[in-house]
Formats: structure tokens, sequence, C-alpha cells
């Protein structure tokens, strides 16, 4: 029997039911069960980082897939295959509206280790999405740290700086702080981070003078872009915004605030963690970055 929890964003759901010999049919249709999510546009993920599965076999057994019993299946709406919460060419997430007033929401990119740059790549450029961003988005920021050392010490990075760029050119790691002001100031303007599990901003650039502003909300592993739009509009969303401009801030803290009350948020400091290599058991992600650096593990589960 296996024993799998389905995480979604209404809730973490124990899946009951389900042993090596299911098929990827019944896998989908008790997460259809558990999430609402439809079996045609469900992504599932496992793993640390989180990896899709290729489930579309429904025929072929769950022992063929790297899924063990204690896993947490991430589940996602693929919002590529869906059409009614389109505006425009633009996909939101998390937000009803009732007449033509733009309105701040979610912009769901893919979580695919690279989705803070995805996700920056896509407000400073005004609303283009471009998932082949990430490599040219990598390799800029490392010769940004290459060629300023003093700057950007071991002190600094938490790895030499030659270390560094090449471990941050790699499609398997993630972008965080550090990498977000080296992108403010090449981008030269603001990026604000809202939280949705401490409802804190996170201002980049706030103190260099930057005249323009743009918005990313942060689940604790997952970023997305923030952007207005108009419901049933073909106008372009707006992504860049004055730096005069708190009452964007204002909006991007009721969003956040909204996805915290509806549990949207995973606590990286307190979350359990298995190895899948070695079976260690690890609270949060300091723990999971260093026995990576330690042993060379790469693959976790949520416990």
């Amino acid at each position: 029997m296996l024993r799998l929890r389905c995480k979604a964003k209404n809730g973490t759901h124990l899946m009951q039911g389900l042993t090596t010999l299911s098929c990827v049919h019944e896998l989908k249709d008790k997460v259809a069960e558990l999430t609402g999510i439809p079996c045609e546009v469900q992504k599932i993920m496992v793993g640390f980082p989180p990896s899709s599965l290729d489930l579309s076999n429904g025929d072929a057994y769950l022992r063929d897939f790297p899924i063990k019993s204690g896993d947490t299946l991430i589940v996602e709406e693929e919002k590529n295959k869906m059409t009614s919460h389109n505006v425009g060419d633009s996909k939101t997430s998390g937000i009803q509206v009732n007449d033509s007033s733009p309105v701040l929401a979610r912009r769901v990119v893919p979580a695919d280790n690279s989705c803070l740059f995805t996700s920056i790549f896509y407000v400073v450029e005004g609303g283009v999405y471009d998932p082949t961003c990430a490599p040219e988005l990598r390799n800029l920021i490392a010769q940004i740290v290459a060629n300023d050392p003093r700057s950007y010490s071991e002190a600094v990075l938490g790895k030499s700086n030659r270390d560094y760029c090449t471990w941050i050119r790699r499609d398997d790691t993630w972008g965080g702080a550090i990498e977000i002001s080296i992108l403010s100031k090449f981008y030269q303007c603001e990026i604000c981070v809202v939280d949705t599990q401490t409802l804190r901003v996170d201002r980049f650039g706030e103190d260099v003078g930057y005249t323009k502003r743009v918005l990313l909300i942060y689940d604790g592993i997952h970023y997305d872009p923030l952007q207005k739009v108009i419901a049933g509009s073909d106008a372009p969303p707006q992504t860049i915004f004055s730096t005069n401009d708190d009452i964007i801030l204002v909006q991007a803290l009721e969003l956040a605030d909204e996805a915290r009350k509806k549990r949207q948020f995973t606590d990286v400091q307190r979350f359990s963690l298995r190895c899948m290599v070695c079976q260690k058991g690890l609270v949060g992600q300091s723990e999971a970055r260093e026995h990576a650096k330690e042993t060379g593990h790469s693959n976790f589960g949520e416990v």
C-alpha cells in the first residue's frame, strides 16, 4: 500500500487506496477527487526540488515511476490547457472581478527551479512570458559576479566566486535574494517580493532612487509575477509601476493575505524532508542544502 499525500492549493490531503500496482488513471482520479482539478489538466510533481511526472500513459503502473510510500505529490493546474482563466494571453489565479477595472493578479509560472528568473523577466519586460529566458539570466548573473569579485566574495555568496558562477548556471539551482539584488541593479528598477507566509515586502533597490517598480509573490519555495489585468480584455497586462505608487504595495499585501488565509505557503524553515537517496530525515531548506552540499544528494521528499 502506498501512503502518499497530495499537496495542492486547497490544502494537503492523505491519499488512500493506492498501491504500486495501481494505474496512472487511478492516481489521477484520486487527485481529482481530493483537489477538484480535472484529470486532463493535472500537473503532478514529486521530489525536492519538485520535478514533473510524465503521466500521459494512463495504463502505466505507479511502480514504474519514482514514487515511494511517504512521498508528497505536488499538484498544480496546467494553465496552458485551460481557457476559463485566460485574460488575453495571460493566465492568472486568485482574482474574481465583476467590472472592467484593472486588478492586481498573480500570473502563474512553472515550478521548474527557474521560477524566479521567469518571473523577473516577465515583469521587467512588460508581461512577456518566455520560458527559455532562465539560462540567459543565469549567465548574465554569473558574468556580473565574475567581473566583480570584490563585491561578490565568498563571505557574500556563501561559496567562492568561481564556484558560485558554476552553480548559478545550473538549471537545477534556485535563485533568491542575491540574484534578485543583482537583477534589480541590472534592470535599474525596484523589485518588491511579497511573502505570503509573513506578509512582509522585501524591496530590492529601495534606496537607490529608481523610478520603476515590479512585484513578485513568494510562497516559501516558489515565485510568481504580479500584474494588473482587466478581465475579458485584450489589453496587455501592466507589470511596471511607479515607485511612488504605494497603493500597489497595499494591493499586493492584500493578495498575499488572501493566499495566507488559504494556507498557500510553505514554511521552508520547519517543513520536514527526507533524503530519498540515503533516507536521512531533515528539517527545513537549510538542512536540505547542507546535506546536498556534504553528500551530493539532491532528491528530497516532503514528509
